[in-house]
């Protein structure tokens, strides 16, 4: 299906990238959406975010870059300083978006929200915020509203501009999501004035939380906050049962991490049991779950 799009769609993807399509390279390999910008190949992987009130428990998928020089892999933070340094960042987050999108086509028809990662320095560069990535989603019948954009709250240091690109992508339609949350200077404030849907606390705090009582005691509490301010908070980096245990006992909700769901390509997603690996309301189930299922790994 994905191969169809793209070949149908060939001179739009052109235009709205507002770059030639030999120039970045799109290929299907068994299913996979995969593409070569800049000698480097990109990759996308998907990792879920459960929602522990729900029967189904998915909430979406975080969206992830994977790249490589064809040999061995690189970081993404290498490709985007490797693009920045030829002045294509821009372009090269714009192939990103892109491939992720269609990778996610590839997801389960109950595959939830898109969670995408927006590089700092785009909030700065660019004037007018998704209006490339707006039309890319139309051209696919994908609405803005199941894309959630993830800033970083210390991303950009003037509170202006980031508050005027969160209102251009929220005026298109997209779902904002503050990341890293408590990682440094959080600011209580500023995350006000955001208005974000969601907030993802930094991993480091369910880290801490599993040997500092004091951090377990504050844990419901910045729920609280996130929740009081209008957004819903996302617990990072869960990768252990107690881990799992004092999020639930925390209030959270929201649930993400390697012992839920590590990263795998849209295709690992579509296997039976890839997903939800057991009912917990079924006899034998981990009962202190609740509604919650854990997934598979399948291996990895």
């Amino acid at each position: 299906m994905v191969e169809n799009t793209i070949e149908l769609l060939r001179d739009d993807l052109e235009r709205a990238l507002y770059l030639d399509l030999d120039e970045f390279k799109l290929e299907i390999e068994q299913q996979e959406v995969l593409s070569r910008f800049i000698g480097l190949k990109l990759r996308s992987e998907f990792q879920p975010i459960f929602d522990a009130g729900k029967s189904q428990g998915l909430l979406g998928y975080e969206a992830l870059l994977r790249t490589s020089t064809g040999l061995e892999a690189v970081s993404p933070d290498f490709a985007f300083s490797w693009a920045d340094n030829q002045g294509k960042l821009v372009k090269l987050d714009r192939v990103a978006r892109t491939l992720h999108m269609l990778n996610y086509l590839n997801l389960p028809a109950d595959k939830g929200l898109l969670f995408l990662n927006v590089h700092p320095k785009l909030l700065v560069s660019v004037n007018t915020h998704g209006k490339v990535f707006e039309h890319i989603l139309h051209l696919h019948s994908v609405p803005t509203t199941r894309v959630v954009l993830e800033i970083m709250e210390n991303a950009v240091e003037a509170d202006q501009q980031l508050l005027e690109a969160v209102d251009n992508y929220r005026d298109r339609g997209f779902q904002v999501a503050i990341d890293n949350f408590g990682s440094r200077h959080s600011n209580l404030d500023r995350l006000w004035r955001l208005s974000p849907s969601f907030v993802k606390l930094d991993l480091s705090i369910i880290h801490q939380a599993q040997t500092d009582a004091k951090i377990r005691r504050v844990l419901p509490k910045l729920i609280e906050i996130i929740q009081a301010l209008g957004a819903q908070a996302i617990i990072e980096g869960i990768e252990n049962e107690v881990q799992l245990d004092i999020a639930l006992d925390a209030g959270g909700k929201l649930l993400q991490g390697y012992f839920l769901g590590r990263p795998a390509a849209a295709g690992h997603w579509q296997r039976p049991r890839s997903v939800v690996q057991d009912n917990p309301l079924m006899p034998g189930a981990p009962q202190h779950f609740g509604s919650f299922s854990v997934p598979a790994q399948n291996g990895m």
